[in-house]
């Protein structure tokens, strides 16, 4: 008798399935071409997306004299953790989303288009749909459209069950009309935004304090917070594109709009210090904005220093505006008829460089 023929190793034996792959695609093009406008164009091929600049009226303007390109990288963190232990997959991207939208409107740029890129150990389509669903949402949100991205099968890196996301928001803006917060000056007004929660900042502390220390489950009721405390933990980070939009066509950029800061890893004075010129220093009131409870109980829970609180939170403003003081009540109550929570919470005067925070932050 011959020797047995050795079978032939294949992709799929190696851990990558090209054919479940190619599914996964159809499984959400649905959901990709409901972030399409007129400015998407039908591709020539499948290797990139195509997106016109010269057709329909965007979510800010109806064209541009001296275009710039605006493009900005961001991913959800640890946030991710969460949603792996409880199995719930439809939120995280549209906090992938949100991250990078938000960091691209400060600048006073339009939304254009989105790519992202999700990789994991195997491709499990249940859950990755519902990802890619979430991101599709998201744009949807931001007037973004989900031009394109990358599933990335990577077996033996990844636990089973996790992945890993990133996300690519590119913009738009006249040159005349670039945000940089030049023309803020003393006795301007510092508007807050409200922010629903942690939005995708500070997980590993928040677990840190949580889970480990405090002993909570994330499938466990809290009274203090009338929730479940996975369901809090999950709640996606707020969009607030359409809003800036909504005040650039309101308000004049510069002369009354003088700067915007979206509030991310390093708190509001982090962050906000970021669109400050030198010379000139803010000066917040934490009075007067509202705090969701749930960061109450992660200080508690990790007996966190308040300096260290603000610096890892957004402690419940995810946005800010710095706007002429004349203007100020104005566009506080525009923003509340948007649906936002917002308020004067401080002020800019002549000093060191930085953000102040009377009674706690650094």
């Amino acid at each position: 008798m011959g020797a047995k023929k050795k079978a032939k190793l294949t992709y799929k034996d190696a851990g990558v399935d090209i054919e479940a792959g190619d599914a996964f695609v159809s499984d959400i093009a649905k959901a990709v071409r409901s972030t399409h406008g007129p400015r998407v164009l039908e591709p020539g091929s499948g290797f990139a997306g195509l997106f016109s600049l010269n057709h329909a009226p965007g979510l800010f303007r109806r064209g541009y004299k001296d275009p710039v390109l605006v493009g900005c990288t961001d991913g959800v963190g640890t946030k991710l953790k969460i949603a792996f232990e409880m199995g719930v997959h439809g939120t995280v991207g549209v906090d992938l989303v949100a991250m990078s939208a938000n960091d691209l409107v400060v600048c006073g740029a339009e939304p254009l288009f989105f790519l992202d890129y999700l990789a994991s150990g195997r491709l499990e389509k249940r859950s990755l749909v519902r990802v890619v669903e979430g991101i599709a949402e998201g744009c949807r949100r931001a007037g973004l459209a989900l031009l394109g991205g990358e599933t990335a099968e990577l077996p033996g890196f990844y636990k089973p069950g996790e992945y890993d996301l990133a996300g690519f928001a590119v913009g738009v803006v006249d040159r005349n009309r670039i945000i940089t917060g030049e023309t803020v000056e003393p006795g301007d007004v510092v508007i807050g935004v409200a922010s629903n929660g942690l939005h995708s900042n500070g997980y590993s502390l928040a677990r840190k304090a949580l889970l480990q220390v405090r002993g909570l489950r994330l499938d466990g009721w809290v009274e203090d917070l009338d929730d479940y405390l996975g369901e809090i933990l999950l709640r996606p980070t707020l969009i607030y594109a359409p809003l800036v939009g909504t005040l650039l066509r309101g308000y004049k950029v510069k002369k009354v709009i003088k700067a915007f800061a979206h509030v991310t890893g390093g708190g509001l004075p982090g962050n906000l210090v970021r669109v400050l010129p030198e010379g000139l220093r803010a000066r917040l009131d934490p009075g007067t904005w509202s705090r969701p409870a749930v960061f109450d109980l992660i200080r508690e829970a990790g007996e966190i220093e308040e300096a260290e609180m603000y610096r890892v939170f957004n402690m419940g403003v995810g946005f800010c505006a710095v706007v002429s003081p004349h203007f100020a009540d104005s566009i506080v109550k525009k923003i509340r008829r948007e649906g936002f929570g917002a308020w004067r919470i401080g002020g800019i005067s002549e000093g060191k460089r930085g953000v102040e925070i009377e009674g706690g932050g650094p």
